[in-house]
C-alpha cells in the first residue's frame, strides 16, 4: 500500500508536469512556427539548440543548470520545472514543426486574402488542421516529464515535498530495499507509458484532414 510520502510524491510529479507541458505549448509553439517557415541562415542553429537534451547525458544538463540556477532556484520546485521545460523542449517543437510543415503556408493566405487577421487565422486555421500536432507535442511532454530522473536529481535532489518527484522517489525506495513500493510505483509508470504510446499512435493524433481522407 501507497504511503502519505508516495501520494505526495505522485501530486508533485502530476504538478510538474502539467506546469512544464503547459509552459512549453506557449513557448514551443512560436519556435516551432519560425523553424518551419524561417529562411534564416540561422535556423540550423536553434535546430541543433532545441535538439541538444536528445543528445546529452541528463547529468550534463543538469550540471549546468545547478551552476546557473545556484544561487535562485536550485533545490526549489521552480529550479525543477527551468529544468524540465529545457529538457523537454525538443518533444514539444519537434511535433509542431512538423505538424506546421505539412500544413504549410497555402491555407493561411487563402484566409488572409478573405480578411482573416493572425489571430482568426491561428485560431480557425492552425489549431484545428495542426491539433494532431498540439495534442503529440502535449502528450510527450507530459510523460517526458513524468519519467525525468537524472535532471531533476541535479537540480532538486530529493526533497519530500518540494522536488522528490515519482522517478527520484522510486531511486530513493529502491536504494532503500523497499522493492514492494518501488514495483508498485514503477508499474504505474509503465500503464502511463502505455496510455501516452496509444495516444500518440493512435486516431486522436491524427489532424482533420487525415481523418476526412479516411472516410
Amino acid at each position: 500500500m501507497l504511503q502519505a510520502s508516495d501520494w505526495q510524491a505522485i501530486g508533485l510529479t502530476l504538478q510538474l508536469a502539467s506546469v512544464t507541458t503547459l509552459v512549453l505549448l506557449l513557448l514551443g509553439t512560436p519556435i516551432a512556427w519560425w523553424l518551419a517557415f524561417s529562411s534564416s541562415r540561422w535556423r540550423a542553429v536553434v535546430q541543433a539548440i532545441v535538439a541538444m537534451p536528445l543528445v546529452l547525458p541528463p547529468t550534463v544538463l543538469g550540471f549546468y543548470l545547478l551552476l546557473l540556477l545556484s544561487n535562485s532556484f536550485a533545490f526549489t520546485f521552480t529550479g525543477i520545472v527551468i529544468g524540465s521545460v529545457i529538457y523537454s523542449l525538443p518533444f514539444a517543437v519537434q511535433p509542431l514543426h512538423e505538424s506546421f510543415r505539412a500544413m504549410g503556408r497555402r491555407p493561411l493566405q487563402i484566409a488572409a486574402s478573405l480578411g482573416a487577421g493572425s489571430w482568426d487565422q491561428f485560431r480557425t486555421i492552425v489549431l484545428p488542421l495542426c491539433r494532431g500536432g498540439f495534442v503529440v507535442a502535449a502528450t510527450l511532454v507530459f510523460a517526458h516529464t513524468l519519467g525525468e530522473f537524472g535532471v531533476i536529481l541535479m537540480i532538486g535532489g530529493s526533497i519530500p515535498g518540494e522536488t522528490q518527484v515519482l522517478s527520484v522517489l522510486i531511486y530513493d525506495h529502491t536504494e532503500a530495499l523497499n522493492y514492494r513500493a518501488a514495483h508498485t510505483l514503477s508499474l504505474g509508470m509503465i500503464a502511463v507509458a502505455m496510455l501516452v504510446l496509444i495516444i500518440v499512435y493512435g486516431r486522436w493524433s491524427k489532424s482533420p484532414l487525415q481523418l476526412r481522407s479516411e472516410r
